[in-house]
């Protein structure tokens, strides 16, 4: 860091190290299949030279020549980049982060193996049920610095794990469940195969039905995929000028407005007991939703939505002093919450008359940013709901609906947990989200997908 900044001649530096190992486990057929680590380590370069911006970014172990290379690079490619619209100064430097000095240290050896036993387990009870069990785990640790020319030195040291375990018995279509986890000491093998036992069972039973509009019990992870694009397009100069969902006539944008039909909060907090992620922006390129010239800005809590009204837009600092608005920057995790009081799946299950409990999405694309209308498919099974049992499994369907049309129509908010998006988990990695119930989701076509 110290070497990069110090070989540094551009007007300003960013300077984003970043190092962490990854270990995984994969198994098909009741058998461990493949299992390894990877150790991760990238050194970014971020120069400003006359207002522009140059960015170059190094895989692997460096030396002294190729970390003075990658600012030599950064600044050459700043040279001929055009101007920068959203140029200012850097941040001015906090304090620096108390552990910056502090040795990384990788996770612990054993960190999955813990979850090998269970499987073995696992593997044991799900061979004398005519099961086989197939899936993977993955684990993470990051430890990522950010230094700059204007004398930011910053560190955040965070971990995270999960898990999807899918089950067969050649008796229906296969069945999925997941979990989250920062170091697997609170994944329970065998809980996980009790939901997939119960989804089993259901699937002895098929019911064919018309694609149409019906009520369906929207699960955390699917919601954490509609909300992840809800807030990934949040940007709010793209809403100022006509772009988006969020925009409004006269280049204004929808805060305040009603988006929600029940009083959802969205929120993020850096310090979210579950969800921790870096407490400032880190950032190797701009975009409608971040700026490298915000580079070590400090994040603190911030809410989208306010009992479903929406409050804040993202905000860079160029848009934020460009509209007028408050600062409000991108935060890396994401919380949906409704009234205290919601209930697990179980309990909506139970208070469902007739109605579709989906499992989760994939596949999703999208149709329209200025209306944000989005398309998938559902998977890993559909069932069908009355008088508050399950009765059956329903073939998957094709899917068209936006995230802010989803929540408009909502009825009842479950209990919000931890999750992970099934399809866009990458977008927004640390988030906690409720199941919902919504009364005409549209599902458009019957697929064969399973």
């Amino acid at each position: 860091m110290e070497l990069a900044l110090t070989a540094a001649r551009g007007d300003a530096t960013v300077v984003i190290v970043e190092s962490g190992v990854d270990r995984y486990l994969r198994w098909a057929d009741s058998t461990l299949v493949a299992a390894g680590d990877a150790d991760e380590y990238r050194l970014s370069v971020v120069s400003v030279v006359g207002g522009r911006v140059g960015a170059v970014s190094v895989s692997g172990r460096v030396g002294r020549a190729e970390i003075v290379d990658a600012v030599d690079g950064a600044e050459a490619v700043a040279r001929q980049a055009p101007p920068a619209p959203d140029a200012r100064p850097l941040p001015e430097p906090g304090a620096a982060s108390p552990c910056w000095d502090d040795p990384v240290r990788p996770p612990a050896p054993g960190v999955l193996a813990g979850l090998v036993e269970q499987l073995s387990t696992g593997f044991a009870r799900a061979a004398r049920h005519g099961q086989v069990l197939h899936g993977y785990a993955e684990h993470g640790s990051r430890t990522t610095f950010l230094g700059t020319s204007a004398g930011a030195r910053l560190r955040h040291d965070g971990s995270a794990g999960h898990l999807e375990l899918t089950a067969r018995d050649g008796r229906g279509a296969p069945v999925w469940t997941s979990a989250v986890t920062d170091d697997f000491t609170d994944v329970s093998v065998a809980g996980l195969q009790d939901d997939l036992d119960r989804r089993l069972r259901w699937e002895r039973r098929r019911v064919d039905l018309p694609p149409g509009r019906y009520e369906c019990l929207v699960p955390p992870s699917a919601v954490a995929d509609m909300m992840n694009y809800a807030y990934t397009t949040a940007g709010a100069a793209a809403a100022a000028q006509g772009r988006t969902a969020y925009s409004r006539a006269g280049g204004r944008t929808r805060i305040g407005e009603t988006i929600a039909g029940i009083p959802l909060t969205l929120r993020s907090d850096p310090t979210a007991e579950g969800l921790r992620c870096a407490p400032f922006l880190v950032a190797t390129a701009s975009s409608g939703a971040r700026s490298v010239f915000d580079n070590g800005l400090a994040l603190g809590p911030t809410r989208w939505w306010e009992q479903g009204r929406l409050r804040s837009l993202v905000h860079t600092r160029h848009s934020a002093e460009e509209l007028g608005m408050p600062l409000t920057p991108l935060v890396e995790n994401l919380i949906l919450e409704g009234p205290p009081g919601g209930g697990a799946e179980a309990d909506l299950v139970a208070r469902t008359r007739r109605g579709l409990l989906l499992t989760s999405l994939w596949y999703i694309r999208e149709v329209d940013l200025a209306t944000m209308a989005l398309t998938g498919v559902t998977r890993d099974g559909v069932y069908l709901v009355e008088d508050g049992e399950v009765v059956g499994a329903v073939h998957n369907f094709r899917f068209n609906d936006s995230p802010l049309a989803m929540v408009m129509r909502a009825t009842e908010v479950g209990r919000t947990v931890p999750t992970r998006a099934r399809d866009w988990g990458d977008a927004v990695a640390h988030v906690a989200m409720p199941m919902l119930r919504v009364p005409d989701f549209p599902l458009t076509a019957a697929t064969g997908a399973v």
